[in-house]
Order: C-alpha cells, then sequence, then structure tokens
C-alpha cells in the first residue's frame, strides 16, 4: 500500500532527529512523559493480572500503545474534551482518572467509573466507532457556544471499517467541525491484520473525505506530541478537522479472552519488543543523562504504590444491588421496567431460599 513517510523525532537508540520540533524536547519534558507511561505500564499490568485471578470480568490493555495516548493527551489543553475507545487507560490517567474509577466497569459493579464533564474524558465507549460521532457532534456544539475547544477522539485501525467512522469523518470535514481523530493503529482487529483489513492507509482514505492528515510513529512519544500539538494548534484556528495515524503495536491480546499466539508469530512481537515507547525513551533519558539513579527509584517507588492502591481499590469494590440496573434504564421508570424489576426479586428471593 503506497504510504507517506511516517514522521519521527526519537530513534530506538536514543538519538534525536535534526528537527525543528527536537528545540522543544528538554529534560522535564521527557522525564515527565516517561513518567506517564510507566505508571500507565504498571497499572495496565496490575489490571491484567487482577483479570486472572478472577477480580475482573475483562480487561484490554494498552501495552505497547503508551506513547500513543500520552503524546497525545499531553499536546492538548486540559479543557479540551476527549472521547475514548476502551483500552486509552494512559490517557485516562493523564486526565486524573484513578484506578479505582478505571476498573469499575470492568469489575462489573457500575456502568461508568467517573463523571466525564470533570474530567473533559468521555466513558469508554465499546461499540466500535461510536464515539467518533459522538465527538463530532460535541465539536458542531462547541462551535455553536463560540469556544476555541478541539475535541480529540481516540479510535483503532478495526473501527476505521465501520460506518460510522467513515461518516464521522464526511460529517467533520462538510460543517468544519474542531475534532482531531486519532487512530492508533495497532496492526490487529482482533485477529484481522491491517494487510486484510483495507486496501489503503488510513490517512490517505481520511484525506478523500477532506481531512488534514498526519502519520506519526505512534511508539515514539515525542514525535506524536509534536505532531498533535501541530494538528490541534490547525484545529484550533479553525482549519477544519484533523486526523493522525499513529503507527503502533497491541503487545497483548485484544482482551484477556483473546490468545494472540493462535494469529501471530514471535517474530512479529520480536520486530516490535525492540521498537519498544518506554525503551525508547529511557534510552534517551540515559544517553542524555536526563535522569539520574534517585529519579528512577522514585518513579519504582510511585509505580509499587499505584500498584498496590489498584489491587486495593478493585478488591474494595461493593457489590451492586442487583436490583440498581433498572434504575437506570428510562428517567422515571415505567410500569413495564417496573414489573420486571419485582419478577427479578421474585426470582433472588427464590436463590436465598435455596441456600
Amino acid at each position: 500500500m503506497e504510504t507517506r513517510d511516517t514522521y519521527a523525532l526519537l530513534g530506538t537508540n536514543g538519538r534525536l532527529a535534526d528537527d525543528p520540533a527536537a528545540r522543544d524536547v528538554t529534560p522535564e519534558l521527557c522525564r515527565g512523559l516517561y513518567r506517564d507511561m510507566v505508571l500507565a505500564r504498571r497499572l495496565d499490568s496490575e489490571a491484567y493480572h487482577l483479570q486472572r485471578q478472577g477480580e475482573l470480568g475483562l480487561w484490554l490493555q494498552c501495552l505497547g500503545q503508551e506513547a500513543a495516548q500520552v503524546g497525545s493527551i499531553r499536546a492538548i489543553r486540559d479543557d479540551d474534551p476527549v472521547f475514548p475507545s476502551y483500552r486509552d487507560h494512559a490517557a485516562a490517567l493523564c486526565r486524573g482518572i484513578g484506578p479505582e474509577a478505571l476498573l469499575a466497569q470492568w469489575r462489573g459493579v457500575r456502568q461508568s467509573g467517573w463523571d466525564p464533564a470533570e474530567h473533559r474524558f468521555g466513558l469508554y465507549t465499546l461499540v466500535l466507532a461510536a464515539q467518533l460521532l459522538h465527538a463530532v457532534g460535541y465539536a458542531m456544539g462547541v462551535q455553536r457556544d463560540g469556544t476555541d475547544e478541539v475535541v480529540l477522539a481516540y479510535f483503532g485501525d478495526g473501527s476505521s471499517s465501520e460506518g460510522e467512522a467513515n461518516e464521522a469523518f464526511n460529517w467533520a470535514a462538510t460543517v468544519s467541525a474542531p475534532v482531531v481523530f486519532f487512530c492508533q493503529n495497532n496492526q490487529w482487529a482482533i485477529s484481522t491484520p491491517t494487510s486484510r483489513q483495507f486496501g489503503a492507509p488510513l490517512h490517505r482514505r481520511a484525506a478523500g473525505f477532506g481531512l488534514a492528515t498526519e502519520l506519526v510513529d505512534g511508539n515514539d512519544v515525542l514525535a506524536v506530541r509534536a505532531a498533535t500539538a501541530r494538528a490541534a494548534e490547525a484545529v484550533r484556528r479553525g482549519g477544519g478537522p484533523a486526523l493522525i495515524e499513529a503507527t503502533t503495536y497491541r503487545m497483548a491480546g485484544h482482551s484477556t479472552s483473546d490468545d494472540p499466539t493462535r494469529y501471530r508469530t514471535e517474530a512479529e512481537l520480536d520486530h516490535w519488543r525492540a521498537r519498544d515507547p518506554v525503551d525508547r525513551l529511557r534510552a534517551l533519558l540515559d544517553r542524555e543523562e536526563w535522569a539520574d539513579a534517585a529519579f528512577h527509584a522514585d518513579l519504582d517507588a510511585e509505580a509499587d504504590a499505584l500498584g498496590a492502591e489498584t489491587r486495593r481499590a478493585c478488591r474494595a469494590m461493593p457489590d451492586p444491588d442487583p436490583a440498581e440496573m433498572f434504575d437506570h434504564v428510562l428517567p422515571g421508570g415505567s410500569p413495564a421496567i417496573d414489573r420486571q424489576r419485582d419478577a427479578y426479586a421474585a426470582y433472588l428471593a427464590t436463590l436465598e431460599e435455596d441456600r
């Protein structure tokens, strides 16, 4: 498939490219981005093991995609609204959403774990590409409010094959909605590789709808941040919607219910392990001596504390009242829902009698 050059700033050896954006790279910036990625990876690992222990019903890891998420969300303003998919845990952590809130949905105790308005971060959407239309609709509201907010919408390469994605691209382009679509192309839509998903790269297809597009190395957190900042600034100035395709890799399975060894090879994993986003930024920190032993020791301690808090918060969540599920179907309820609630309560009573 014909494609444009992939934008990158940081090599796998930790060397910065000769690029104007490299002038904005500082030790403080790199230490902050590195911390974000390390903490996200630790929470992700803890949640994975909690699921294996039976504490979570399901978990979808972001392992390998930390740079795409951290670099992009750190490139926009804190008041810019974000519409995530379902594995954007690194981005959620950057918006101040803690372990208890992140795990509640996957433990099955609540339908959602946080207030989208408080964090300017929408609820996880498991229906592929549904959040893209929500993002465009919200962006149209931003236009009418006359603010300069930019909406950031995350999605995966598999979602780009959905009708909703193409409708969102077209709608955003025709109304010049202030939205940045951010695709984490992690090479696999569950077990279907990108080579079997589409005949042209996403950034080319999106350009056909009239979006400004860029292809970026999604495992290069500095390049992702620079590309997203450029796109967001252009959109904020009224330049119309943009799309960034970040090439990355899903190191784990699609979910904890998936066995990726059935459809991909160890050689492929080795190829991407050599491009690990956390190791890449660590190489820069080490090469330039921008982080000393005390920094890494403090970060290790912070990660351990986050891991402990993740385990504690997960196990401390109380089981919900089964009848609560009926409270959120229709505002004010209805006679039909009341009958269903009563029937379910009667059924639960028979289970108690059998104990």
